[in-house]
């Protein structure tokens, strides 16, 4: 088998992988969403209150549309919750808006992991801007400007980076939101493994995101290194 048809089948493999992750995700979250919480809190009311119990303060509660498009803005300080979560009085609902204000709770606290991600929030969007112009250009002259190419690489691989300091940032986020949600007997015992198990779901598709990233990475310095061949 040659080192092309290998790539390749990586490729699809981690495409059929990320499929089904994301496809259990969201039978996860349609299973969950029929379970209440045990008092009746919205995921709204699940952010107010955790932070409320946490102290913190200045942070708003907005809702955006799409599913599953659950997200904090450290620029603004806003915690974005998709509708089914904002209005939601269930466990998945309660489990995604607990994780999303775990990371306001990062930013509050001044987590490391948080700070140098938000830190790369710039070269990232520059390199999502023009990485995948470069690598083409870089691809069709690799042979007469192979420092192109090397661009591309440097700037694909900040992006990989990137990917993988968010998979602490974000398994810290879900570890503070079931605890929160255990000890302030928004789930049940029952429930909590519910929550936890969506939340699990959830940082696997960051996991094969990142890992995606890194195969995809190692392609193009593949490309590279084989270019006089």
């Amino acid at each position: 088998m040659t080192g092309n048809a290998l790539i390749w089948i990586i490729f699809i493999g981690f495409a059929i992988l990320s499929w089904l992750i994301s496809h259990q995700l969201q039978v996860r979250f349609k299973r969950y969403s029929k379970i209440p919480t045990a008092n009746g809190m919205t995921g709204r009311d699940v952010v107010e209150k955790m932070l409320r119990d946490n102290g913190v303060q200045g942070v708003k509660i907005g809702s955006v549309e799409g599913q599953l498009t659950d997200h904090y803005n450290p620029t603004d300080k806003t915690i974005n919750l998709s509708h089914e979560v904002y209005y939601g009085a269930n466990v998945a609902a309660a489990a995604v808006a607990a994780h999303e204000c775990g990371h306001a709770l990062q930013h509050a606290q001044a987590y490391s992991m948080l700070k140098l991600r938000s830190s790369l929030v710039p070269v990232v969007s520059f390199a999502s801007r023009w990485v995948q112009w470069i690598l083409l250009a870089g691809i069709l002259f690799v042979q007469t400007f192979p420092q192109v190419l090397l661009a591309g690489i440097c700037l694909f691989a900040m992006i990989t980076l990137f990917s993988f300091i968010t998979l602490p940032v974000e398994i810290d986020a879900s570890h503070r939101a079931l605890a929160w949600l255990r000890n302030s007997g928004i789930t049940t015992y029952e429930s909590q493994e519910k929550a936890q198990d969506a939340l699990k779901w959830a940082a696997y598709t960051y996991v094969i995101a990142a890992l995606g990233s890194l195969a995809t990475l190692l392609y193009y310095i593949m490309i590279y290194m084989g270019r006089r061949d």
